[in-house]
């Protein structure tokens, strides 16, 4: 056995297919993640032309050639599923050519995109000015070393096997989520609604004496975030303090981001948030905070706050609207047992992203074994 060297391009062949007879919609709409994995996109596609599109069919490659602002990571992944979708204008389309298959495995190739020292050699040879690239001329020019097939499919078949295990443990977290949802539609037929200003009053306590430095944000996952704004020391005096177990609320964007900007400080020490958020506490014990940001959490409900948005530019869902919101109010147990329910599933998400996450630090031990058998 030795190993074989070549120029990336004579594997591969670009693939130029768009969406012009517009068969795909936005439900087929993805984006690449840092994890190197296929995601829903979350950008805006009202009066976007689809039709432009790119068509990534299964086992074909995809990547983005803008490598700026991408947090170090070069944004390539494989359509592993069994179904075509479509990226932007953006990305660029490959696949393995068809008398190469018996040179180069594709999930080989895709663990290999997966090291970080890929993502350095990419990074570092990007160009551009105020936006760097990596072409697909770039990447055709780049040297790969191969392993014979049968020892690149021995670490292939590690590689596949920790990915049906992940799968199988991924669909029972999914189904989790989906009973969690049923319990969730369940309330509005069962239960009668209270209006928000019911349950939830306004708290509006500064931090005078400066006790507190830590300046969070909202962000669109409902949770708190250190500030990316440049604050002045002295201004902090007038932020707003969250206790534990309070809310902090935002209208601002809801209109622009179909997301109600809401999040339930659950640590133990208060933070702080900008004097434009609002602070909430839950006014009595007939409800659970934990049920209430359960309740907001729902993209149902984020379409509603969308809904109720002002007409101004930055779609503004002030307080007055959202206190009109209406929210089913089981009994207290009920809430316990369904936020109890919803932690199972967040825990069991959690340990789902460690396990990609794991699988993706074990790409460059898996291609370096690879590469050690078969010099």
């Amino acid at each position: 056995m030795a190993l074989r060297k070549y120029k990336l391009g004579e594997l591969i062949e670009l693939v130029e297919e768009t969406n012009s007879e517009s068969k795909y919609g936005p439900k087929d709409v993805r984006g690449i993640n840092n994890l190197k994995e296929m995601m829903r996109t979350k950008a805006d596609l009202s009066g976007r032309d689809l039709s432009k599109f790119k068509i990534v069919r299964p086992d074909n490659f995809v990547f983005n050639h803008r490598t700026s602002r991408n947090g170090s990571k070069f944004s390539i992944t494989y359509n592993y599923d069994s179904v075509p979708h479509i990226f932007t204008e953006d990305y660029v389309v490959f696949r393995i050519k068809d008398v190469c298959e018996d040179i180069i495995l594709k999930e080989w190739l895709y663990m290999y995109f997966c090291r970080s020292e890929f993502d350095r050699f990419v990074i570092t040879n990007s160009w551009g000015s105020s936006t760097e690239f990596y072409n697909w001329q770039d990447l055709c020019d780049f040297n790969i070393t191969l392993p014979p097939l049968d020892v690149q499919r021995k670490y292939v078949d590690v590689y596949l096997a920790m990915q049906n295990n992940l799968a199988a443990y991924q669909s029972k977290v999914d189904e989790l989520k989906t009973v969690c949802d049923g319990y969730m539609d369940r309330l509005k037929k069962t239960v009668a609604y209270v209006r928000v200003k019911d349950i939830l009053r306004p708290v509006d306590k500064r931090n005078k004496d400066m006790k507190y430095t830590e300046v969070k944000g909202i962000n669109i996952n409902k949770a708190f975030f250190p500030t990316v704004a440049n604050i002045d020391t002295d201004s902090i005096r007038n932020y707003k303090i969250v206790e534990n177990n309070q809310f902090a609320f935002s209208g601002m964007q809801t209109g622009r981001d179909k997301c109600i900007r809401i999040a339930l400080n659950e640590r133990n020490e208060p933070v702080i948030v900008s004097p434009a958020y609002i602070v909430l506490a839950v006014k009595n014990d007939k409800a659970l905070s934990q049920y209430v940001l359960l309740w907001f959490s729902r993209q149902e409900t984020d379409r509603y706050g969308w809904f109720a948005s002002d007409g101004s530019i930055r779609s503004n869902l002030d307080i007055e609207r959202f206190f009109d919101m209406r929210i089913p109010l089981p009994d207290i147990k009920i809430q316990k047992n369904l936020v109890e329910f919803f932690k199972c599933y967040l825990e069991r998400q959690r340990i789902v992203e460690e396990l990609k996450a794991q699988i993706n630090r074990l790409c460059p031990v898996l291609i370096k074994g690879s590469l050690e058998t078969g010099n």
